[in-house]
């Protein structure tokens, strides 16, 4: 036989598009349609209904960048149609290949109850079936006209104060329209077919007959009356459709879904209406398809309709109680995983998985982010300590080096907790049911032969959209479909119970899961990081003080204002705000709202303070630390011990000398530092002929991806910054400081020292264009590993580039130190607002190591804020020669929290004493439950076995060992009491929470 697949593939694309699909719609009237433009921000959904409209027609151009105008569309059904289905087109002008950033229609009936959402392939609105003639139909569109942010050309569009004014859009076409459900379905049936065919290899006799019967199908559409003859074609494919899938195909778990982030290309109030659009669109799906299931994360975006949509957030509470609208993930939001702090993280789930349980009395097991850019080797530990056990990506698939090696697997963190993940080979979490996606999931399954499922999250998403009907009619084809992987509905909790009972012994993967992309964002858009970290540790002294003060002196504790604190920075948290890769709107509303928080903050903080200091004058301070600080016990108020004083002298040959006894450190004429002397280890920090405290400036354009990706060709070349524009000391105060400049920029440093530490304040007045500037320190130590720390601990990442593996982790986070050690002697470098650093070693010629670490501090990418951090930046780091890792931990809190400054009269007993300084104080706080309970969160830091003997400053009635969530657990041997104590017996970087009722005389 003569090969024709060719031919007949080609002509299958042809007759599809050109005649079947329009064939859909055979009969259509235009609608009538008029609009009114909101003159500035969205309005309430009754005054959009109810204000005036004029007249416009389609072809006209409408919407301004990120305007809302409200529009009407009125017809009548004509009589002939009547017992026919019949639906509303609504094309708002938006582009079909952006659809998953453009689900930005909601339709209203004129009572204002939400009918379904928009977007450029999903334009119809369902308006009888079977239709009534002379039916009136009249329908309200509350339409955003946001604007599609070129990528990677950077532009004016991404903040409404620089947007403009001109129209983004040109109204499409408005019609009612008869929906001919045969032809539809033959569309279905030949894009399944079609598509399938195009994945299968060209020998076997499968792919043969699916091509005959595509032909047959051609052959019986009469292409002059498509819709007469759909039947007859749709029989000719009934066969190759109904024949059934191998046993062994690969089973998918389709889940429903709709990406949504909380801001990216869009602020944070776009995105309020954008979850109402989707959810609406995908409770309208729901009732019309009994085996579809829809999952959503996010407990915030839940909670943005609650406050601003409520109608529509009524159908979604009515469909989580029928189990077909699934709440999944358990966290606030789909936080960046690798930058948030140990609290922070684990508030994430708090606040997510208390919000599911009250709404819903959903008690999520899995976690859900698929779009998260990178896993910190923390995160297990806090995932199981949330009661949840199971994990969900999918980033992991655009590594650029190395391709991950498994998608079922153990993931363990630092403490050892293994956690059971899936990355879904689908390599999308915007899966349209295409038959290449379906196909390439199947291929793609690394763990053929030992398992044989996957999950692939299916529907239009980043901004928003859902699962289509197109989708579901493709899956329920693909159900049990030779050829193809088997495709069913499941909720998230299914597929894993599934998936882990299938798959006894799957692969373990230790430490971070990093992604070999987007290394930039944990550099840019400083100021938000900055924001992020201090409102961390801001959130943990309110509590603290707050707590104190609750039980000391009888103080109201704020749980309102800090619940409410507590979401707005955890909404920050999300991965496409924290990391930097938002438009300007976005950032710039992030540092006012960080103001704002930290102003809150610090008048809840200076109450409790006044309320147990007494009279504002005194000799006593606040230590906030979990640590003895300046003499003070840690959570308590006492005297300050003074500051070891720092000697400033003239260096021979130019610059100056700062010397307390423990440190001698020398800077040069050029305000670079050349020696690091440690006093009592008679050692020098600093190999022969470096200099540290160096600022560095690199080109930095990457590929692709400007605010995310740094590329490793950035290190090519470099610029020294070694011109100093003054170098001065001031004797009296300790200090030497320097200033330089630079292309538009300039910085000022400030050098001193701090007990053991070498301090380095460094302003940035930062104005360049693609660049990369990062603070150098060169160490004369010899290590093949080095500490950073992550959440409720540190992890150990290579100092060498052995394999692809450890050369891709050219960039890498940390929170507050950094630490590199040889038997008995180590630095650490402590910082309190960056993330990104680097490290690199040498081999010199006398034969020692030089083992360098760089902070990144600012970078200056176009897209998509073509203003990205120009200003006044501050940075603090800490170089601590001689520390052991608990000095890197121990300087990591005191470097990021509140010093303690006289100010108050009476001393503060702490509420709790911690005998061993290796377990870390994470959080002291009341039970959430507004109980009066006082809990108290534990970690082990030094990463060893650690006894300490807890030791409450009130009387407790007991004490129970508890979740995240703050609920009982069973009996644990970890925690054991010991007379009016409590003895813990923690493991390397075990965390605790414990949980203290408070006696009835305490109260």
């Amino acid at each position: 036989m003569h090969d024709d697949r060719r031919l007949i593939e080609d002509r299958l694309g042809r007759v599809l598009m050109e005649r079947i699909m329009p064939a859909v719609y055979p009969a259509s009237v235009p609608l009538t349609a008029s609009i009114w433009v909101a003159p500035d921000e969205p309005v309430p959904v009754a005054e959009g209904l109810a204000a005036p409209r004029t007249p416009i027609q389609s072809g006209a151009p409408w919407g301004a960048p990120w305007g809302t105008s409200w529009l009407t569309v009125e017809g009548t059904v004509p009589a002939e149609w009547a017992g026919k289905t019949v639906e509303a087109i609504i094309d708002l002008g938006f582009d079909r290949n952006m659809t998953g950033f453009q689900c930005e229609g909601l339709v209203y009936r004129s009572d204002g109850s939400p009918v379904k959402g928009l977007h450029p392939r999903n334009q119809w609105v369902r308006v009888g079936s079977p239709a009534v003639g002379g039916e009136q139909v009249l329908l309200h569109v509350e339409a955003a006209s946001n604007p599609i942010i070129p990528f990677f050309a950077p532009n004016a569009l991404g903040d409404k104060l620089t947007a403009g004014t001109e129209p983004q859009y040109r109204l499409g076409r408005m019609d009612l329209a008869v929906l001919d459900e045969e032809v539809w379905n033959l569309v279905l049936d030949l894009e399944v077919l079609g598509e399938l065919m195009h994945e299968m290899p060209e020998d076997p006799a499968r792919r043969f007959t699916i091509v005959r019967a595509i032909e047959r199908a051609l052959d019986a559409v009469d292409l002059q009356n498509v819709n007469a003859t759909a039947a007859a074609a749709r029989a000719c494919l009934a066969d190759v459709l109904a024949t059934p899938a191998i046993p062994s195909a690969h089973l998918i778990s389709a889940v429903g879904h709709a990406h949504i982030d909380s801001a990216w290309l869009w602020p944070l109030r776009e995105t309020v209406r954008k979850v109402a659009r989707t959810t609406a669109n995908m409770t309208a799906l729901l009732a019309d398809e009994p085996e579809f299931v829809f999952t959503m994360s996010q407990a915030a975006q839940y909670d943005f309709i609650k406050r601003h949509r409520p109608e529509v957030y009524a159908k979604v509470k009515e469909a989580v109680a029928a189990g077909r609208f699934v709440p999944t993930g358990g966290m606030w939001v789909e936080a960046d995983t690798n930058m948030p702090g140990s609290e922070a993280m684990a508030r994430q789930f708090v606040h997510g998985k208390r919000f599911f349980l009250e709404e819903f009395g959903v008690d999520n097991q899995e976690v859900w982010l698929p779009d998260t850019f990178g896993f910190a080797a923390g995160l297990p530990q806090i995932i199981k300590a949330a009661g949840a056990k199971w994990l969900l990506t999918q980033k992991i698939s655009w590594s650029q080096i190395n391709k991950f090696p498994h998608h079922t697997f153990l993931w363990e963190g630092v403490d050892g907790t293994r956690i059971f993940t899936h990355f879904p080979p689908v390599d999308t979490y915007n899966c349209t049911m295409h038959g290449r996606e379906i196909a390439h999931a199947a291929r793609n399954f690394k763990d053929k032969g030992r398992a044989s499922r996957s999950l692939a999250p299916t529907g239009w998403g980043d901004g928003g959209g859902g699962t289509t009907r197109e989708m579901v009619a493709k899956a329920a084809r693909m159900k049990n479909l030779e050829g193809s992987p088997k495709v069913f509905w499941d909720s998230p909790a299914e597929f894993f119970a599934k998936a882990e009972a299938e798959y006894q012994n799957p692969p373990v993967w230790v430490g971070e899961l990093y992604l070999e992309l987007h290394r930039g964002t944990l550099t840019s858009q400083s100021k938000t990081k900055q924001g992020n970290r201090r409102s961390e540790h801001l959130l943990r002294e309110a509590e603290l003080w707050a707590a104190t003060a609750t039980v000391r002196k009888n103080l109201e504790y704020p749980y309102a204002a800090l619940d409410r604190l507590w979401k707005t920075v955890l909404l920050h948290q999300f991965h496409d705000i924290l990391p930097g890769s938002s438009i300007a709107w976005v950032h710039r509303e992030a540092e006012q709202t960080y103001a704002v928080v930290a102003e809150e903050l610090a008048a809840l903080i200076e109450r409790a303070k006044w309320v147990l200091g007494g009279e504002r004058v005194g000799p006593n301070a606040f230590n906030p630390a979990p640590h003895v600080w300046r003499s003070i016990p840690a959570g308590a108020a006492g005297p300050v011990a003074a500051a070891r004083p720092c000697a400033v002298t003239e260096r021979t040959g130019g610059g100056y000398v700062l010397d307390n006894g423990l440190l001698q450190v020398e800077v040069d004429a050029r305000g670079l530092v050349v020696s690091v002397f440690d006093v009592e280890h008679l050692r020098e920090t600093l190999p022969p002929g470096s200099v540290a405290n160096l600022l560095q400036l690199h080109p930095d354009l990457p590929n692709s991806w400007d605010a995310w990706d740094v590329d490793i060709f950035y290190r090519n070349r470099v610029a020294d910054l070694i011109d100093a524009d003054f170098v001065v000391a001031e004797p009296d105060s300790g200090v030497v400081r320097i200033g330089r400049s630079f292309g538009s920029s300039t910085v000022e440093q400030t050098l001193t020292l701090h007990e053991w530490a070498l301090e380095i304040e460094t302003s940035v007045d930062w104005h360049e264009t693609e660049k990369f500037l990062k603070l150098a320190f060169p160490l004369d130590i010899h290590a093949d590993r080095y500490a950073s720390e992550t959440q409720f601990g540190h992890l150990f990442r290579p100092t060498h580039t052995n394999t692809s593996w450890e050369y891709a982790k050219f960039e890498a986070c940390a929170h507050r130190f950094v630490h590199f050690a040889e038997p008995g002697w180590g630095v650490a470098l402590v910082n309190d607002a960056t993330y990104g650093h680097d490290v690199t070693r040498t081999v010199r010629a006398d034969g020692g190591t030089t083992t360098t670490v760089r902070a990144s501090l600012l970078r200056a990418p176009r897209f998509p804020d073509p203003q990205t951090d120009h200003g006044v930046h501050h940075f603090r780091h800490s170089l601590l020669p001689g520390a052991a890792i608990g000095d890197a931990v121990n300087a990591g809190y005191r470097v990021n929290l509140t010093p303690p400054t006289p100010g108050v009269a009476e001393t503060v007993e702490p509420l709790f004493v911690v005998d061993n300084d290796a377990v870390v104080t994470s959080a002291v706080k009341l039970a959430d439950d507004g109980s009066g309970d006082v809990v108290l969160r534990v970690y082990e830091a030094q990463g060893g076995r650690a006894s300490a003997l807890v030791t409450p400053g009130f009387d407790a009635a007991g004490f129970q060992v508890c979740d995240l969530l703050e609920r009982p657990l069973p009996a644990d041997t970890s925690a054991s009491p010991e007379d009016m104590a409590v003895r813990l017996r923690l493991r390397p970087f075990q965390l605790v929470t414990l949980r203290f009722a408070r006696s009835v005389a305490a109260e």
